[in-house]
């Protein structure tokens, strides 16, 4: 069977809110020899991104999106703790994401996959304040600076506290990577705001950043948030 195909039928029975015909459908794909890291990347990201834009066009029920989103979550929860887990690399990761519940579902299949992946992750969900954010990255000195599945809400915060790391020098060879939610929408908008790395779903995210450890937004990059700022005020 497909991996479409596999989507679809997993849709099909998360909507419908039947907790055992997904807990059967799980075992049913496992045993046919798929890995966690395959089912995530390949079924339940995909999954996720049909739930979330149909919820978003209102093609589907409230009570619908709750029943799937939470069901899915629990599944994540059970692959990953399935992952083979890599030996560490050495780089930290904090990570955020946006508000609702969702965004942090698809916050947590990327977490996951980068911890298995030798990644040190700190996650710390939705709804933090960006001076928070900076606070913390500024006592914890991270490698990576992870802002996943993040709302249009969220924006304005993230143009600011980039430009505020960028302009002060916050933490030295901090690399932002951003991904996923808004940023999946709007097309170059993570390199507008002067991200050094994107990606689109947390396996490109791994492969991205396990292979562009060094990547850094161009200087012309950072400072587009600056003269938006000169602009607004002149």
């Amino acid at each position: 069977m497909s991996h479409e195909a596999l989507v679809e039928r997993l849709f099909d029975t998360l909507v419908s809110g039947n907790r055992q015909a997904v807990r059967a459908f799980v075992s049913e794909v496992c045993s046919r020899g798929m890995t966690p890291e395959a089912l995530i990347s390949d079924v339940f990201w995909p999954t996720y991104t049909m739930i979330d834009t149909m919820h978003r066009k209102d093609q589907m029920t409230t009570i619908a999106h709750h029943m799937a989103t939470r069901l899915l979550r629990v599944m994540v929860d059970q692959a990953a703790l399935r992952l083979t887990q890599q030996p560490s690399n050495n780089r930290r990761v904090f990570a955020v994401c946006g508000p609702q519940d969702p965004d942090e579902l698809g916050a947590q299949m990327a977490v996951d996959l980068l911890e298995a992946s030798g990644f040190t992750v700190t996650f710390a969900g939705g709804g933090v304040a960006s001076d928070e954010i900076l606070a913390q990255v500024q006592e914890t000195q991270p490698d990576v600076l992870l802002l996943f599945a993040s709302a249009p809400s969220d924006l304005p915060g993230i143009r600011a506290m980039i430009d505020q790391i960028n302009e002060i020098g916050a933490v030295r060879n901090l690399q932002i990577v951003v991904g996923g939610g808004v940023f999946n929408r709007a097309k170059g908008l993570a390199e507008e705001i002067g991200a050094d790395l994107w990606a689109e779903n947390p396996s490109e995210l791994v492969h991205n950043m396990l292979n562009q450890p060094q990547r850094r937004a161009a200087p012309a990059q950072q400072s587009v948030g600056k003269k938006r700022k000169l602009r607004s005020a002149a």
